[in-house]
């Protein structure tokens, strides 16, 4: 994931700007690591910075020039001498329900040999095209790590039941297939367009290393309000580079970036980070921003919505903030 966003902005840097040489750095983050370790503890989450943190060391070190980061992992307070520098254009920002398809099941079921099952073995269950959290069944295991999905999910359905769920989205997509106390899990669609796997009119999921037999539905933003900064891509910049500043002018998408902008002063004001029960979506329209969100911090669901100019993000986000404390 982080490689696909990665290539893409270097793609954009390259088009935009075909006098200059540029060059890819990868480096691995702490997130990163944790995501594929067993190591994730039941009802523990993951300390902030974990997935920005030696990308910014190597900023401020100087053995980079732009830090690429899925924005929702960014967090909130920068280390001093770094700042957001631009946003790119956003994805479709709404999660993805994703499920064993029963008819494939079955097929794969009456085509096994006798000794491809043992006795004890647990039935994966699968389930019709369309699926919604409230069509699950009580006691539905949905496998996410997200503290905001549980907390939504609960919400429209509070007798689902939920556990965590770690590694990369192909690595979540193989624990759903093979494991049969999974039912479902919920992933980000951008995350999955960015890996180019898509979602064919009838629900079926596919892409490379897509398992055969996945399903998804598509859950509107009513269902469930998408994390701050949820398909948008960040570009992370030293404090008076000037050079690299002029090169984000023509990477940055304005509208966006007020709207995350406006997110962002949400969760700050919130007092939490990336793992914090709140969602929030911000969409400009014409020179207007409207903003959604929702906070479980108190326990219960909460919710506000408001609009600004769009010049005035940051207003609108500590004006939600403050609604919802």
């Amino acid at each position: 994931m982080a490689l696909a966003q990665a290539n893409t902005v270097l793609d954009q840097c390259r088009k935009a700007f075909p006098r200059l040489s540029f060059e890819l750095k990868i480096i691995k983050t702490t997130g990163d690591k944790l995501q594929t370790a067993s190591l994730a503890r039941e009802n523990k989450t993951l300390p902030k910075g974990l997935f920005t943190k030696e990308l910014e060391v190597a900023l401020l070190k100087h053995r980079a020039d732009l830090a690429v980061h899925s924005l929702k992992d960014l967090p909130t307070e920068l280390p001093a001498g770094l700042k957001l520098g631009a946003v790119g254009r956003r994805a479709d920002v709404r999660d993805v329900l994703l499920y064993r398809d029963a008819d494939s099941l079955r097929a794969q079921a009456a085509n096994a040999a006798p000794s491809e099952w043992t006795p004890g073995q647990s039935a994966r269950r699968g389930f019709g095209r369309g699926l919604r959290l409230k069509d699950l069944p009580d006691g539905a295991v949905v496998a996410t790590s997200s503290t905001r999905r549980k907390a939504q999910a609960l919400a429209h359905h509070p007798a689902l039941k939920l556990v965590d769920i770690r590694g990369n989205v192909v690595t979540r997509l193989q624990k759903l297939m093979d494991h049969a106390e999974l039912d479902a899990t919920i992933l980000a669609l951008a995350g999955l367009s960015r890996l180019n796997f898509s979602i064919s009119p009838d629900g079926r999921l596919s892409g490379d290393a897509v398992p055969d037999g996945m399903l998804a539905t598509v859950l509107e933003t009513d269902v469930m309000l998408p994390c701050v900064g949820q398909g948008a891509i960040g570009i992370e910049i030293r404090e008076g580079d000037e050079r690299m500043a002029s090169i984000c002018e023509r990477l940055n998408h304005y509208n966006t970036f007020q709207c995350v902008a406006a997110e962002r002063a949400f969760l700050a004001a919130m007092g939490g980070g990336c793992q914090s029960p709140v969602g929030a979506y911000a969409e400009a329209v014409g020179d207007r921003l409207r903003m959604r969100a929702i906070s479980f911090v108190s326990g219960s669901p909460r919710r506000a919505e408001a609009t600004a100019s769009l010049k005035e993000p940051v207003e609108l986000g500590q004006k939600l903030a403050d609604e919802l404390k």
